[in-house]
């Protein structure tokens, strides 16, 4: 009899201590952090529904500094977050060499493995520099990439260009830019202003060209044509998820999971996210919840 007491009471452990085994990593807490704008709200957001939607629980800090976000993840206080490829290479790891959007995301997965950062699948959405007219007027020139409007401007166009001041004065910026592409705005051509001032700028027709980010909501918005920059000088700025290897090593699911969420990004994709937030004044939580339905990632 004892010896069959003991017998059920030990089996009964091994079920127990299976159960407790067979818990999927899913069942982890893992912290989700993000940028202090609407881009990077949305993507804290999306990460954390998509991550709740398969059993993580979720700490979701957004709304903060870039180089705070960073120094949280490198300390193990943020698990996950959404980082730019030029970002890294640029500000973090201070590298000013121009590389090609492949070679800039090699360099960043090399040197950030060093901290235990683990760069996933990029997506395709560059949210870097770029020029844009309105559609119409563009379609009417005949400009849609930087060496026609530079083409445009050498044959003797008369068009004028809204920037901020740091771009305009940043080594990296206006004049090694017009020097890339072989033209040169005239001082009276060149409009400085707030950074948001240049889209309404151009919206309204006071300006022929505006300096953008490539993923700003007001460009599907306001039918601006983004012009493609086909020599490539501006650096690549790839929207990609970054998770602590320690983070992975213990839940290998959410490398998968992340990068199905990365696949279905591009630019005009958070640009139209960004516009139903910024423009349409939808919540994060619903525009999220709807992008996460619509592409069958939940």
């Amino acid at each position: 009899m004892k010896k069959s007491i003991f017998a059920r009471t030990l089996a009964l452990i091994c079920v127990l201590l299976a159960t407790c085994w067979a818990v999927p990593s899913s069942a982890a807490t893992v912290v989700v952090g993000g940028k202090n704008f609407t881009e990077q709200q949305l993507m804290t957001e999306m990460t954390t529904q998509l991550l709740q939607a398969k059993g993580f629980t979720v700490n979701k800090k957004d709304g903060m500094g870039s180089a705070v976000l960073r120094q949280a993840q490198e300390n193990g206080q943020v698990d996950i977050y959404w980082e730019y490829t030029g970002t890294s290479l640029i500000t973090y790891n201070k590298i000013t060499e121009r590389m090609s959007p492949e070679d800039t995301y090699k360099k960043v997965k090399e040197l950030d493995a060093a901290k235990g950062l683990v760069w996933l699948d990029p997506s395709r959405a560059n949210n870097t520099y770029a020029f844009a007219m309105n559609e119409d007027e563009a379609k009417k020139l005949g400009i849609t990439t930087m060496s026609e409007l530079a083409a445009a401007i050498k044959g003797g166009r008369n068009l004028s260009f809204a920037c901020n001041s740091e771009f305009y004065a940043r080594p990296d910026g206006l004049r090694p830019l017009q020097k890339a592409y072989g033209f040169e705005f005239s001082q009276d051509q060149v409009k400085r202003m707030d950074s948001g001032l240049t889209y309404q700028a151009l919206k309204d027709r006071q300006v022929d060209i505006a300096l953008v980010f490539a993923t700003d909501g007001r460009i599907p918005a306001f039918h601006f044509e983004v012009l493609k920059d086909d020599k490539g000088f501006f650096p690549s700025y790839a929207l990609t998820p970054v998770i602590r290897k320690a983070t992975l090593d213990a839940n290998p699911t959410l490398g998968p999971i992340l990068n199905s969420l990365s696949a279905k990004l591009d630019a005009k994709t958070m640009a139209r996210l960004n516009a139903s937030v910024d423009v349409s004044k939808k919540s994060f939580h619903d525009v999220a919840h709807d992008f996460l339905k619509e592409s069958g990632l939940i």
